[in-house]
């Protein structure tokens, strides 16, 4: 059953068309690799998902409520409802620099969801054990790598124990020798079923974990399918242009 569905989401700046019909569904479980070209669209449509771009058409239904439909936005704090059902890992860590590790996951649920302290102690320390960082729970982003500020940025997004969890290029700003530990935690989350999108450059990464690749090129969704099928059969020239690069 599907979990997110968006259908025929339009977005324009001016004269340019950003956003072209894009129509697709996310089933439960499912993790979804979103490839293409920069300035194809995959950030903006990403980030429509979360309400931090604004449609100019089209409707997005998240785990049966709508955040837009048909263009049109609901009133009051129905979005912000919608919207915490999905967790956000962005390119750029966005950890607060003067917050301990610890306290960057625990700010959040404190101040949105007034969880106790003790609770919120309790899940981020088993969160970073998760990750393996259980050791810089007192540390402050400065002194982290950009792997573990990254990592730390996925326990912080899993804090707000969302349904969904969406991936904006996690690993671009990273060194080569950093991307496998931020990498192997998405892993273990797909293993866990955790319902992913994520829109990435890593090729190796949504062959071997995806159960479906998006392809969008110049504001449209080109073909999508499963792994196998995409990468050694696509049915599109503008995707094995891609791929031919990409690879």
């Amino acid at each position: 059953m599907a979990i997110i569905e968006v259908s025929n989401l339009k977005k324009s700046y001016g004269n340019l068309d950003v956003l072209k019909k894009i129509t697709f569904d996310v089933n439960k479980n499912d993790v979804v690799a979103v490839i293409g070209p920069s300035g194809s669209g995959k950030s903006t449509m990403l980030r429509s998902l979360v309400h931090l771009e604004q449609v100019d058409a089209g409707s997005i239904n998240i785990a049966g409520d709508y955040l837009v439909k048909d263009g049109i936005y609901p009133k009051g704090p129905e979005i912000k409802q919608i919207t915490a059902k999905m967790g956000m890992v962005f390119q750029h860590f966005n950890l607060f620099p003067h917050l301990t590790v610890q306290e960057n996951l625990m700010i959040a649920p404190k101040l949105v969801k007034k969880e106790s302290a003790a609770d919120l102690e309790m899940r981020s320390s088993e969160l970073l054990n998760k990750i393996g960082l259980k050791d810089r729970a007192k540390a402050y982003p400065a002194n982290l790598s950009g792997g573990q500020k990254q990592r730390v940025a996925i326990a912080r997004a899993l804090m707000m124990r969302p349904e969904i969890l969406l991936f904006d290029e996690p690993t671009s700003a990273l060194d080569p020798e950093l991307t496998g530990e931020v990498l192997q935690v998405m892993k273990d989350l797909a293993e866990e079923h955790m319902t992913m999108i994520v829109v990435t450059h890593e090729m190796g990464f949504a062959k071997e974990v995806a159960n479906r690749v998006i392809f969008m090129d110049n504001g449209e969704i080109i073909e999508s399918g499963h792994p196998t099928q995409l990468f050694t059969n696509p049915k599109f020239d503008r995707t094995k242009a891609f791929l031919n690069r990409s690879l």
